[in-house]
């Protein structure tokens, strides 16, 4: 009878070829990162990546995905003083960010979302409607959208600042000292007035 299924080894060499897009995606962003250099630094032949993944975006989107229980952290965020959700909603992003498995999917996300616009859906989808926006209802906050785009705001720009210019001394800068100076504004977004009208 005629073997079935997947060869043994192409579950690692479909991850070789993964792990090979998320550098190059980190490292040079969407456009300037072709199939044919994916292959070359997995060591494989280029039809290998179009039969794994198909195109070079669908590469993208499934070598950036983000290994993150989303319910699970927004129950971690939104427990305890709601007076502290701005301190510890940066704590947590700050150490997902310095995660070596994490740090990768995010700089290829940051880099490619200029020029992709499937990355820059992904970048909004992150940054707002994965997180920001959940957590703020968590929290019983009102204008949810509005409060969650600010949020995604300061943590891009944050995240931006901070590995892809590395802007000194922000780069460089320890957790708590960032904590300390943007938890409050963090907070305000979260719960405080927007001076927008409505309800804080």
């Amino acid at each position: 009878m005629p073997r079935t299924g997947r060869r043994p080894g192409e579950p690692a060499t479909r991850e070789r070829i993964a792990e090979a897009a998320r550098h190059l995606f980190a490292e040079r962003g969407f456009d300037r990162t072709s199939v044919r250099a994916v292959a070359a630094e997995a060591a494989v032949d280029p039809a290998l990546v179009h039969h794994y993944f198909g195109t070079k975006q669908r590469l993208f989107i499934e070598a950036v995905d983000f290994p993150i229980d989303a319910a699970a952290a927004i129950g971690t965020l939104s427990a305890g003083d709601v007076d502290d959700a701005g301190e510890r909603l940066v704590r947590f992003a700050l150490r997902l960010w310095d995660d070596p498995v994490v740090l990768p999917r995010l700089l290829g996300v940051l880099r490619s979302a200029v020029t992709d616009p499937e990355a820059a859906r992904m970048l909004g989808t992150l940054f707002t409607r994965q997180g920001p926006v959940q957590l703020v209802r968590a929290l019983g906050a009102d204008q949810p959208d509005l409060r969650a785009e600010l949020v995604g705001t300061q943590l891009v720009g944050l995240a931006v600042a901070r590995h892809v210019l590395r802007v000194e001394p922000l780069a460089s800068a320890d957790h708590e000292t960032i904590v300390a100076a943007i938890g409050p504004t963090m907070q305000r977004y979260l719960v405080g007035d927007l001076g927008t009208g409505g309800p804080a």
